[in-house]
């Protein structure tokens, strides 16, 4: 693989307890894997600096328009598009269904949704992944796998749909089929995604070791619509969310949008992917125009809030369950325009690891973090072990001692550049600190402090004694093992980006 530089690192944690049953065969929906990653691509490139000039007349004519049922909306202000991928295969070769393990069946089908939320100042993006087999209600068809709503509607009914299961106006739609994910990678030269645990697809074939690896279109789109790590459906929508922000990032460099060719084969391959609704159709430049100055550090991804990963549907289908208090406030929030990223607080130390910091320096400690109080089970927690002293083994001690409690810690131990630490410290980025609390509270006296950083780490002090296993308070009063409850945390797509 490649070690070029200048490609972007896809990363984040890909981790869980939990996994959905299907009945629905692999590739009945494998074509749609990553194609919401190229809608989102689409409606986000397009914004970029730059990107105006370009767009003639001729472009914009390469994208097909749909009555959605939308709402429409006025040039300035907040709005809401639903983003949908469709599984088309259709006009694919049999040559390509076979390469891409895309099967050969006729007709569309919607595996993935996204709503993607602009502000009223156009300045911030947040993007809410719906799991596609979220059981709701579809309009005049009784309840159903949301990814329903399309097959049985259309685009119209796909609007509706989501409309009332979150409440929000939906202003716009986009839709994007299969070969659209694999021609926006190509155009920009590949990506370079780096995958903290292993990826095992018996059916595609595709597999990695945890590493960093540079893929063309096709082997991303194995990548990012691979089921074939703990959580399925949940990893899925983790990978692709931290691809679209790699792929963007990529798209929005001066390598790209600053030469003409790229360019051309950029936006060529995109506007060809994509299906909207008649307003946007007419105003898209317009849009374009008012993100031009959006960065991946204004785009935040969410995922809707379950309570149920394991649902067995009066069907018989297994489904996820929302849940609905948590998610009414998720949309609430977005419907209110408030951000859903929280700012670094700028009490919070750097993250560059600082000498034998102290229980002073921290922003809390693992005493606030009690056994009855924790809420992510250590097996749904990535952690990345950093040596912080001079003592040889103590990271592959730790590393060990960690997964004996319980965690997932798929990389090799590493080191800091300064080798004083005393007191072991536990950092975060921003809305993790609820596993933070859990690995804090197996490592005596560890110190909590959010950080400019990827994942979980832990940073191993003298004074580390070991790590110990932790008890999960749960609410459940019932014999039957209890549902996961996921609630997502909000990153933005600065943070969605592996770093080195």
């Amino acid at each position: 693989m490649s070690d070029d530089e200048s490609a972007v690192h896809v990363g984040g944690d890909a981790y869980g307890g939990v996994r959905l049953n299907q009945r629905r065969t692999r590739r009945a929906r494998a074509g749609a894997r990553a194609v919401t990653i190229t809608g989102a691509l689409s409606a986000m490139v397009l914004a970029g600096s730059g990107v105006l000039w370009f767009l003639s007349t001729y472009a914009t004519s390469q994208i097909k328009s749909v009555n959605a049922g939308t709402a429409g909306s006025d040039p300035r202000g907040a709005m809401n598009i639903l983003l949908v991928g469709v599984d088309k295969r259709d006009d694919l070769t049999r040559q390509e269904q076979n390469r891409l393990h895309l099967g050969r069946e006729v007709g569309q089908r919607s595996d993935t949704m996204m709503v993607i939320h602009l502000s009223e100042d156009h300045g911030k993006v947040t993007v809410v992944s719906l799991p596609r087999d979220s059981w709701v209600d579809i309009p005049g068809k009784g309840s159903h796998k949301i990814n329903s709503a399309y097959s049985m509607g259309g685009a119209p009914l796909a609007v509706r749909t989501v409309q009332n299961a979150t409440g929000l106006t939906i202003n716009h739609y986009v839709e994007v089929n299969v070969l659209g994910f694999i021609r926006v990678v190509d155009a920009l030269g590949g990506v370079s995604v780096c995958t903290p645990v292993a990826i095992d697809d018996q059916h595609t074939g595709f597999k990695l070791q945890p590493g960093t690896y540079e893929l063309d279109g096709a082997k991303a789109l194995f990548y990012a619509r691979t089921r074939a790590t703990a959580r399925s459906d949940l990893d899925r929508i983790d990978r692709q969310q931290q691809v679209i922000s790699a792929l963007l990032h990529r798209a929005l460099s001066g390598g790209t949008l600053a030469n003409p060719a790229k360019l051309t084969g950029l936006v060529g391959s995109t506007l060809k992917t994509l299906t909207v609704d008649e307003k946007l159709s007419k105003d898209l430049l317009g849009l374009a125009d008012q993100l031009k100055d959006v960065s991946t550090d204004d785009v935040a991804f969410a995922t809707v809030p379950l309570a149920d990963v394991n649902y067995r549907a009066p069907t018989g289908e297994s489904a996820v369950l929302w849940d609905k208090a948590a998610a009414r406030d998720l949309f609430r929030r977005i419907g209110d325009d408030v951000p859903l990223v929280k700012p670094v607080k700028s009490q919070r130390p750097s993250s560059t690891p600082s000498s034998s910091p102290t229980a002073g320096d921290s922003a809390g400690d693992s005493g606030g973090a009690s056994d009855e109080e924790l809420t992510v089970p250590p097996e749904r927690i990535a952690v990345k072990v950093i040596n912080g002293t001079s003592i040889a083994g103590l990271g592959a001690r730790t590393k060990a001692e960690l997964v004996k409690a319980g965690f997932q810690v798929p990389a090799a131990p590493g080191d800091t550049a300064t080798r004083n630490y005393t007191d072991p410290v536990v950092r975060y980025p921003a809305g993790r600190e609820d596993s933070a609390r859990t690995l804090a509270a197996a490592v005596p006296g560890a110190q909590l402090r959010e950080a400019d950083v990827t994942g979980i780490e832990l940073i191993v002090g003298t004074k580390y004694t070991g790590a110990k296993k932790v008890t999960i308070k749960t609410t459940t009063t019932s014999t039957a093992a209890p549902s996961a409850t996921v609630t997502p945390a909000a990153r933005t797509a600065t943070q969605n980006i592996c770093k080195n």
